[in-house]
């Protein structure tokens, strides 16, 4: 498995989700086995099934969690500088053919959410950012075109 980068929240997350699921959810499951148990015939049993697939994804993802904590890169607060475009900071971008402005806030792979403007560094755009200074020009090779941006401002993330 590959290094991982992650902010401070995001390796929170991480922690908080493995200890969630090996906790409270891995109970609840067994106990649902175990209820499910009580109806009988196990062959014609669909809670059964149903409770053994959940224990099975429950599982998989435990195993997952523990394999990226296991490769993670930490990118603490005192780790970002302002002076070039990194794992957590938020970056205003200017399109260079529409003059719209965006600000993202570039995070690890875990923790992106195109639809809350946090992209990954290894997105298309995120890529193509990382080691920019402010005033740079980007071009971003996209699937169906290629996009040029100009960095505007660059400052740590709030969050």
């Amino acid at each position: 498995m590959h290094e991982i980068t992650v902010t401070e929240e995001g390796l929170k997350k991480l922690t908080d989700e493995l200890n969630y699921l090996k906790t409270v959810k891995k109970q609840e499951v067994k106990d649902a086995i175990k209820t499910a148990k009580e109806f009988g015939d196990l062959s014609e049993n669909s809670e059964y099934e149903a409770a053994r697939t959940e224990q099975a994804q429950v599982e998989a993802r435990i195993t997952e969690l523990e394999q990226m904590l296991k490769h993670v890169r930490l990118v603490s607060a005192d780790d970002i500088s302002q002076d070039r475009v990194s794992v957590g900071v938020t970056v205003t971008v200017r399109d260079a053919d529409t003059d719209k402005t965006t600000d993202y806030q570039l995070v690890g792979s875990t923790e992106a959410d195109p639809f809350q403007n946090r992209i990954s560094d290894t997105s298309p755009i995120g890529k193509a950012i990382i080691g920019a200074k402010t005033g740079d020009k980007v071009t971003v090779h996209l699937p169906r075109r290629d996009l040029t941006i100009i960095i505007e401002n660059i400052e740590k993330s709030k969050d």
